[in-house]
């Protein structure tokens, strides 16, 4: 019989009697006492105590404190009425100079050191099985009568202060992929035992094996369950090693103080804000976001602002639904990101190329950048592009329409041929990784089945592209590596996602349709506008709670309040966008018609688009 049958009947003054007493060593504890909160325990010198209560404060998600005592406090009087720390758990762990020295059955013999020592108390994931149980997702360590679950050290570093650091160690559960997101509606508001889940789907992202557990036991998954990882007290044990304290004690993992503490019931009817939903960002690998209601709502509003057909040129036929939500999504968990643009109008000229793509391929940028990634436009030189978005952007910069500089790159490298091998190269930083999480394409000319690269009408425009749907191609066999294709039209980069609906409801479809696809396809009026939309979508979630929780995997704090006011101000306006449009007609790129003036895509700005950005700009504030 294990342990949790054993102490089936017993409360938790009886079981912590029980160790007390000297009975049960090393027994794990999960699932004992069902329906009481259950802590995690760390045990450091009070000159160490101050570094780690704010430690605890950075890194609430693993690290959720949930009762610090005085030095030499031995009870917990707000979680227990008859308890004694020094006796109470089935098991102690003791470290000296930030080394595992022993498994100990009590703390007794230390009793005069103690004195000056201060215990924190941090809430277990343990404690929110019944809730789980009794939303109706199987739990698989019972179903395998497994009395404890796998834990794993993960590669999301903890936000650290003084001497206290560490890599996070979270804990895993199966879940039936059905109720993954049923699964963090429940734990989410059970924020004082770790809350909801820090990722959900492919292992790898936050340096995970599941064969290789670190702390625990393994679990068998069955068809359809999906592994989801939830913060971990666990931490508090790499956290005491890399700290390399002359002493300090932390509970043995799964030997977790149970108290009297009944767990909090959830809420049942939360409101839109803290609503959570999941969102799948990907079948192989499996791959999941998470945001709020509301988030999901403003975002579908952007995606119906920007998909309006004001030009009647049949775009709602190819509107890829939620694939803005999706992109936004994966975006914001990249820290890197390539945006390309281009399209010519013409085939002679100092500027053969159309006034769609670059400003919203510059309030992309502007935006990402604004919440602290990493991004590079990477445009060809056929007829002097590098050149003309490098002056584009050094005047928005110089009349302080943009903050910061935009890096700009050729590909592919002058006196070089594109080539799946030279995008490879081009994409791989030293480590042979990709340099980037993520390509977005937005009114790029796209390859059709020909090879052409062909305008609305059916003229090739190839002798001034240079062949960047490499880079897509390649990032595609590329792990973690996602890619956005925006467009209006059915020839730009990325349509190939809908080509078989570009052929049927486009004029000139089947001769004019891009066979390259990204994984997102934002299918917007104009262009621009789309990629307004996502500018703002991101910006929308990083200023929901429950999406910037989930991104910054449970540790780290919110956006304060400059920060916030910095990425609003980051996003398109009517005014910064008029500017934008302004230095392009400067410089002689071109309405769709070909003429240089305050157009883009035969409408005008003032009278058409600046309504638009207005209406994306309102779903934000």
């Amino acid at each position: 019989m294990d342990f949790a049958s054993l102490m089936k009947d017993k409360t938790p003054v009886e079981v912590r009697k029980e160790f007390r007493e000297g009975n049960h060593f090393q027994c794990p504890v999960a699932g004992v006492c069902k329906g009481f909160k259950q802590a995690n325990l760390m045990i450091v010198h009070k000159d160490f105590a101050g570094d780690l209560v704010e430690y605890c404060r950075l890194n609430y998600g693993p690290m959720a404190s949930i009762f610090i005592s005085k030095p030499g406090q031995f009870d917990i009087p707000p979680l227990s009425d008859d308890s004694d720390v020094r006796t109470d758990l089935s098991a102690y762990n003791m470290f000296v100079n930030g080394e595992f020295k022993e498994v100990i059955p009590d703390l007794m013999q230390f009793q005069d050191q103690l004195n000056d020592f201060c215990f924190f108390y941090f809430g277990c994931s343990f404690s929110f099985d019944e809730a789980l149980l009794l939303a109706g997702i199987p739990l698989r360590n019972l179903e395998q009568k497994t009395s404890n679950v796998p834990m794993y050290k993960t590669n999301v570093p903890c936000h650290p202060c003084g001497v206290f650091r560490g890599n996070q160690v979270v804990s895993m559960k199966p879940i039936p992929k059905n109720l993954v997101e049923k699964a963090f509606q429940v734990t989410h508001p059970m924020v004082d035992v770790h809350g909801a889940p820090m990722h959900i789907g492919d292992p790898a992202v936050i340096g995970v094996e599941v064969e290789k557990v670190s702390y625990g036991h393994s679990i068998t998954f069955l068809e359809g369950d999906v592994p989801v990882f939830w913060p971990c007290g666990v931490t508090a044990v790499e956290t005491v090693k890399a700290a390399k304290l002359p002493l300090a004690f932390t509970h043995k993992p799964g030997s977790m103080m149970i108290t009297d503490t009944p767990l909090k019931k959830t809420d049942s009817d939360p409101t839109p804000e803290d609503l959570p939903r999941v969102v799948w960002l990907s079948e192989k690998p499996l791959l999941a976001s998470v945001l709020s209601q509301a988030a999901v709502d403003k975002i579908k509003k952007l995606e119906e602002a920007a998909i309006e057909d004001i030009g009647k040129r049949q775009i709602g036929n190819l509107l890829v639904e939620d694939d803005l939500l999706k992109s936004a999504l994966s975006l914001s968990h990249a820290t890197s990101v390539a945006i390309t643009t281009g399209f010519p109008v013409k085939l002679e000229g100092d500027n053969v190329y159309e006034s769609d793509g670059p400003p919203g391929a510059i309030a992309m940028a502007t935006t990402l950048q604004a919440l602290g990634k990493d991004v590079v436009l990477v445009v060809d030189d056929e007829a002097g592009l590098v050149e003309l978005m490098q002056k584009t952007i050094q005047r928005l910069l110089d009349q302080g329409v943009i903050q910061q500089s935009i890096p700009v790159e050729c590909y592919p490298p002058r006196g070089e041929k594109a080539s799946a091998e030279s995008a490879r190269a081009f994409l791989k930083d030293g480590e042979n990784k990709c340099r980037f999480d993520h390509l977005v394409a937005i009114e790029r000319a796209g390859r059709a089945h020909d090879g052409g690269y062909h305008s609305s009408k059916g003229v090739d425009r190839g002798s001034k592209i240079g062949g960047i749907d490499e880079l897509f191609e390649a990032a595609r066999d590329m792990p973690h590596v996602f890619t956005t294709g925006i467009g209006d039209g059915g020839n730009e980069l990325g349509m190939g996602k809908v080509k078989a609906k570009t052929a049927v409801h486009v004029p000139m479809g089947d001769q004019i349709a891009c066979t390259v696809a990204t994984d997102y396809l934002i299918c917007a009026g104009v262009s621009n506008w789309g990629g307004y939309a996502l500018s703002m979508a991101l910006a929308v979630l990083r200023l929901c709670p429950i999406h910037d929780r989930y991104r910054r995997r449970a540790v780290g704090v919110p956006p304060t309040q400059e920060e916030v006011l910095a990425i609003i101000s980051a996003t398109p306006t009517v005014n910064k966008e008029e500017k934008v449009l302004q230095t392009l007609v400067d410089l002689g790129f071109m309405d769709a018609s070909g003429e240089v003036k305050m157009a883009v895509d035969w409408l005008p700005f003032h009278d058409v688009h600046a309504k638009k950005i207005q209406d994306i700009s309102d779903v934000l504030l």
